[in-house]
């Protein structure tokens, strides 16, 4: 697949020397993966780096009783910090990305990405402020399950999934993940929002009917 200057797509990459940009373009491979299909999961010690060049991954993590929690998405023109992470550990990844959507991704070798992390001190400080973003995310994941009022989580998530649309094609058990809590949870809760008109619900899918009474729910503490 021809995508042609890749490294213009990320605002990392965009600002990375001339030079380092045409290194990372004679060494990065194109690959595609299906909506649905699992990119990396916990089987696989990570031997690339990657950048998302379209589409949207969903990273998440099943404990031992087979709740799921989803951590953070990749989008488009984003790397994946748990691919960084792992690569610097040498370690499996203790997570699954899945694609939700038809994606096309950069792909840099493991060879490649220590050559040029240890050789490029532009691509050194890309590389480790893209993780600090995402790890200041994660800890904000953290800080929601621990310490968020789940009635305010769950109607910020419902607005961040239907957006501009008026329906999410969910069931009960796809939100509690989102959340990282439990579908009885979350049925109780959209339960109690449908009897106060901000929703309506048919099987598998849920209406938001009142998007300003969830905003105010949302922004409350």
């Amino acid at each position: 697949m021809n995508i042609g200057d890749w490294t213009e797509r990320f605002q990392g990459t965009r600002a990375l020397p001339r030079e380092v940009r045409d290194r990372l373009l004679q060494v990065a491979q194109v690959r595609s993966y299906s909506k649905n299909q699992q990119v990396f999961g916990p089987q696989n010690v990570p031997d690339s780096l990657f950048f998302l060049f379209e589409g949207t991954i969903r990273v998440s993590q099943t404990s031992e009783n087979g709740r799921d929690i989803v951590l953070y998405r990749v989008d488009a023109g984003e790397s994946c910090v748990l691919t960084t992470a792992c690569m610097l550990a040498e370690e499996a990844y203790n997570a699954e990305g899945l694609a939700e959507t038809d994606i096309t991704v950069i792909v840099l070798p493991r060879l490649s990405f220590d050559a040029l992390v240890s050789q490029e001190p532009e691509f050194r400080s890309f590389v480790f402020a893209a993780y600090s973003r995402r790890f200041i995310d994660l800890l904000r994941v953290v800080d929601d399950v621990a310490f968020g009022r789940i009635d305010v989580r769950l109607a910020d998530r419902l607005l961040a999934l239907v957006g501009g649309d008026k329906e999410i094609a969910a069931t009960h058990a796809q939100i509690a993940s989102e959340l990282g809590t439990a579908r009885e949870v979350v049925s109780r809760i959209l339960h109690d929002f449908q009897k106060r008109g901000f929703i309506a619900q048919s099987r598998g899918r849920i209406a938001v009917t009142d998007k300003p009474a969830l905003r105010a729910l949302a922004d409350s503490t």
